[in-house]
């Protein structure tokens, strides 16, 4: 597989989880990756070996997204290393809590808020002076956006707002040939995901899906992929359930 040699791809939160299995699965294909990370760099470091140790092209670096500034440092670091030319974006860093309505607090909906919604708003508001004609951006959406499942509604908002940014950002990038797109996983097997090493989770989670498995992050990274590569050329402004069937 080769469909994204010469590309250049920003893959944040890509230390672990859908992340790092989507900074794989570019790599895969050929793309040269950036692995962002914010706190776990060895983590970063063991993603890069990784590609690199399977032909790839890599290098990890760092902002903490939760940061106002965040984005803008990001961004300024991005530039910094790919020139004027960045080809495909996934917007991938992401927090949850999981709390009911009482037991949210300002600080945690903040939180959540910051991570989830304004720093890929402003990623992408600041990397779009080196995104050029024919350029991805995927962003990370939620089964959570469309269905109540579990007790974290403010997190589902997020992921309710990142849908909307999708459809807008989309509506005003394609006059630049820029798609914009969004994957929607279900229950997935990473460490945000911690019901599903019990028993009664992984009961739950199959219960609600038509596919009898608890998705892996591989599973996602290969749609991630996908919207990024010119096999999706002609769709933007989409949000792309990648859930197993999940709710039916």
């Amino acid at each position: 597989m080769s469909h994204l040699a010469g590309k250049t791809a920003l893959v944040t939160g890509a230390s672990r989880g859908i992340g790092r299995a989507s900074a794989l699965a570019l790599a895969k294909a050929g793309a040269q990756v950036l692995v962002h990370y914010s706190s776990g760099e060895k983590a970063a470091d063991a993603v890069v070996a990784e590609i690199r140790a399977a032909g790839g092209n890599a290098q990890k670096i760092a902002a903490d997204l939760r940061d106002a500034d965040g984005p803008h440092t990001l961004a300024k670091r991005v530039r910094a290393v790919v020139g004027h030319r960045l080809d495909i974006l996934v917007a991938n860093a992401g927090i949850s809590k999981t709390a009911s309505i009482e037991e949210t607090t300002v600080e945690d909906f903040d939180d959540v808020f910051a991570v989830n919604v304004r720093a890929p708003y402003f990623l992408v508001q600041q990397l779009l002076p080196v995104m050029c004609k024919g350029s991805s951006i995927v962003m990370l959406s939620s089964l959570a956006a469309h269905a109540a499942v579990g007790k974290f509604p403010a997190y589902a908002a997020t992921k309710g707002a990142v849908d909307t940014l999708v459809r807008h950002f989309a509506a005003a990038l394609g006059e630049r040939e820029i798609r914009v797109n969004a994957v929607a996983p279900g229950v997935v097997e990473t460490d945000m995901s911690n019901f599903t090493k019990t028993d009664a989770g992984r009961e739950v989670a199959l219960g609600m899906q038509a596919l009898k498995r608890v998705a892996q992050p591989a599973d996602i990274g290969g749609a991630v992929a996908f919207l990024a590569s010119d096999a999706a050329r002609w769709i933007t402004g989409e949000t792309l359930r990648v859930d197993g069937g999940s709710k039916l």
